[in-house]
């Protein structure tokens, strides 16, 4: 028998995480950490990008930090801080003593008083973590481009400390929902891979993965009322994420056919509809049509 192709193997590591990947995908991900170099996933929120992460860290047992990106994200909440009350502590119990105030200093920013935020631990854990750039997009320019030379140098400069240098080099996965346009600096710095919402029996698939508990009959109804809501004219689709809540919802109501009863269905989309718009806009008619055609 021959050899399965590095990629099949990748392929079969990724499912066995939990993560169900086309072939694509894990050509992708087997090259990126071969080569590693920074990934960059765009898609719709809701796709699995964030998952990938995760799934990269159970194969490589290996830790996850997760940077949650967000408009006005600055060095604090990235990089590093200084622990002000421990160090105003030690300021207190210094001034008791005759020690000389530049070996004072010295002692009040040294390391032990040093906060790691995620971009600071990532390069200082002595096994390569897998690093999470979660929505890279919803970060100010300014921090992508010093995000940018972090990840060209993967060193830090702290002005009390000088450079810390990373003892190792992360696996680093930026995520984007493409609600602003990236730098093109960035762009090529990473490999980039491009998830769409999953086909009808790639949804399936995950669904039965995740949920075995729910039945071949009401899995394949959940995903075919899920694939033709998303083709309904909503402000947001709901994801892989919405589609696994909702089996789960609809198995502890004791739901084993989406035509038992439409009302407890009804009740069911909060699940899936996560805008006013969404709730007020689909009716009654529209759900039994809906659930018509996922029988």
């Amino acid at each position: 028998m021959s050899k399965a192709p590095k990629t099949e193997a990748f392929q079969k590591n990724l499912l066995e995480a939990g993560y169900i990947a086309e072939r694509s995908l894990a050509a992708t991900l087997l090259l990126f950490t071969q080569l590693q170099r920074p990934l960059l996933v765009e898609g719709d929120a809701g796709v699995g990008k964030t998952e990938i992460a995760r799934a990269l860290s159970k194969i490589f047992d290996c830790p996850l930090i997760r940077l949650q990106c967000y408009e006005g994200l600055d060095v604090n909440t990235a990089v590093y801080e200084w622990n002000y009350q421990h160090q105003l502590l030690a300021i207190k119990l210094l001034e008791q003593t005759e020690i000389n105030p530049a070996k004072a200093e010295q002692d009040i920013f040294s390391e032990k008083y040093l906060l790691k935020r995620p971009l600071l631990q990532a390069i200082t854990e002595s096994v390569a973590p897998v690093l999470l750039i979660d929505e890279i997009d919803r970060a100010d320019e300014a921090f992508e481009a010093y995000l940018l030379e972090t990840l060209s140098d993967f060193q830090i400069s702290v002005p009390e400390l000088g450079t810390i240098k990373g003892r190792c080099k992360p696996y680093v996965v930026l995520t984007s929902n493409a609600t602003r346009e990236l730098s093109d600096a960035l762009r090529r710095r990473c490999l980039y891979y491009y998830i769409e919402y999953p086909s009808f029996d790639k949804e399936l698939r995950i669904v039965n993965t995740r949920l075995p508990e729910v039945g071949p009959q009401l899995a394949r109804q959940v995903v075919a009322f899920v694939q033709a809501l998303r083709k309904t004219d909503l402000r947001k689709n709901p994801g892989i994420a919405e589609s696994l809540d909702w089996a789960a919802a609809l198995l502890r109501l004791k739901v084993s056919s989406l035509d038992q009863d439409i009302e407890t269905v009804m009740d069911s989309l909060v699940c899936l509809l996560k805008t006013r718009e969404d709730s007020a806009g689909l009716t009654r008619g529209e759900v039994e049509r809906l659930v018509a055609g996922a029988l």
